[in-house]
């Protein structure tokens, strides 16, 4: 997968528009929208559930203990969050490069609230808090700034409706 990074005049007190966004990229090896993702899952009565994607190591999932799984493999649920997670830090990565914006680590701790709403299981909060650590250097304003900026622009999280959440820490070194 290609990391796509952001122009660097995006704005950095303004909605994103996906269209603009995607529109002034410049010098990236990207495939015209829309793209497809192909996974497949495959199981019998008495296994886990083994999934696969062309070119990609295969992954074996099950229920989470929280519906009778054994608990110790990644579960849709842990899937779906860790998707937040990976995407939350490769936008990130694209928008500091694109900033030119240097930085030494990032951590990202999410959590998903799964609950039954009207009926409906679905995850219906879901809390990302994002550590930054930059050189003293960096304005703290403007990483914070970007990390919020990732999170607008996440794929993953423009494309689910659980209320978010974005906690953000910039550590300067010293």
């Amino acid at each position: 997968m290609t990391i796509l990074p952001a122009p660097a005049d995006l704005p950095l007190d303004s909605n994103v528009n996906d269209n603009r966004l995607v529109h002034e990229l410049k010098g990236i090896d990207m495939q015209p929208f829309p793209h497809l993702y192909a996974v497949s899952a495959k199981s019998r009565a008495d296994s886990n559930v083994e999934l696969s994607s062309p070119d990609l190591t295969a992954l074996e999932s099950a229920a989470p203990a929280h519906f009778g799984g054994p608990g110790n493999l990644w579960s849709p649920e842990t899937l779906l969050v860790a998707a937040v997670a990976d995407c939350f830090v490769l936008s990130f990565k694209a928008i500091a490069a694109a900033s030119k914006m240097n930085w030494l680590a990032l951590e990202c701790a999410v959590e998903g609230v799964l609950d039954r709403v009207d009926g409906v299981t679905r995850f219906t909060n879901i809390r990302i808090s994002a550590t930054l650590d930059a050189p003293a250097s960096v304005s703290e304003h403007l990483a914070t700034r970007l990390l919020e900026k990732s999170e607008q622009v996440c794929l993953i999280t423009n494309s689910l409706n659980a209320k978010l959440h974005l906690e953000t820490r910039v550590r300067m070194a010293t």
